[in-house]
């Protein structure tokens, strides 16, 4: 199944759910900096949104509101980002790696894991 492209609100949204397992639309709401906080029915369109795109659905009813849970992963989500990025350069990755040695953000950490995994998939 493709996974759905999601927009920045929507991965904060995600990232709400997926950290509480399951949430209400106020709980959402109230996960973000009060500095930055969205209205409430703007948490709540998107959430319908991610609904309708299912990656969020609702699971059960307590009183008068919903309680979501997750129906793609974090991993799911984040490949997806990666993999539209890379399509952003033609699917190459050395601009990306570049960026990130440059920005400082690429640590040797990242870089020994990131060996540990090819050569797992050597050996497959």
């Amino acid at each position: 199944m493709k996974q759905p492209k999601l927009t920045r609100l929507e991965i904060e949204i995600m990232e709400a759910v997926w950290t509480r397992g399951q949430a209400s639309i106020r709980e959402i709401q109230e996960s973000f900096p009060e500095k930055r906080r969205p209205a409430y029915t703007t948490i709540q369109t998107t959430v319908y949104r991610l609904e309708g795109k299912r990656a969020l659905r609702r699971v059960k009813k307590v009183g008068n509101f919903h309680i979501f849970e997750a129906l793609i992963t974090r991993d799911a989500a984040q490949g997806r980002l990666i993999d539209d990025l890379l399509a952003l350069f033609g699917g190459r990755t050395q601009p990306v790696m570049a960026r990130l040695i440059e920005s400082g953000k690429l640590t040797l950490d990242d870089v020994e894991e990131a060996r540990k995994a090819l050569r797992k998939l050597e050996e497959k």
